[in-house]
C-alpha cells in the first residue's frame, strides 16, 4: 500500500478527472485549480468518474512520480467538500484510510497529547 510522511500536505481534487491526463496535463491542472506549484513537494490526489480509479502526483526530489490505483471492486469514498470548492486537504491518516476503504465520515479521531505551545 501507498503511504506518505505525515508532514507532507496531500491536496484531493474534488472533481472527476480524465485519468488519461499525465504530467503535464496533472501538472496544469494543479497550478490552475488548486493555486499551487507541483515542485514544492505536495502529494496531488485525482479520481476518476467512476471513483474506482486514483492518480497521485508528487514530486520527489528526482523528478515527478504518478502512483495509479484501479480498485479491482466497489469505489472509493470521497471527501466531503463544501459549496463550490474544487479541493480539499486531507491528512496522511485520512489518505491511508481513503485507500484502505474505510468511511471518512464515520472515522473518529480520538485525543492525542500535543506538545506544548501548540493548538
Amino acid at each position: 500500500m501507498l503511504t506518505c510522511p505525515t508532514h507532507v500536505p496531500i491536496y484531493f481534487y474534488a472533481r472527476p478527472v480524465d485519468l488519461r491526463k499525465s504530467f503535464d496535463g496533472l501538472c496544469g491542472l494543479v497550478e490552475t485549480a488548486f493555486g499551487r506549484d507541483v515542485l514544492r513537494g505536495h502529494l496531488f490526489l485525482f479520481v476518476n468518474q467512476r471513483r474506482d480509479r486514483i492518480k497521485a502526483l508528487w514530486w520527489s526530489p528526482g523528478g515527478l512520480v504518478i502512483w495509479y490505483m484501479r480498485l479491482e471492486q466497489g469505489t472509493l469514498e470521497l471527501p466531503q467538500v463544501t459549496g463550490e470548492q474544487s479541493h480539499v486537504t486531507i491528512d496522511a491518516a485520512q489518505f491511508a484510510m481513503l485507500l484502505a476503504g474505510v468511511p471518512l465520515d464515520h472515522a473518529r479521531r480520538r485525543k492525542r497529547m500535543s506538545l506544548a505551545g501548540s493548538v
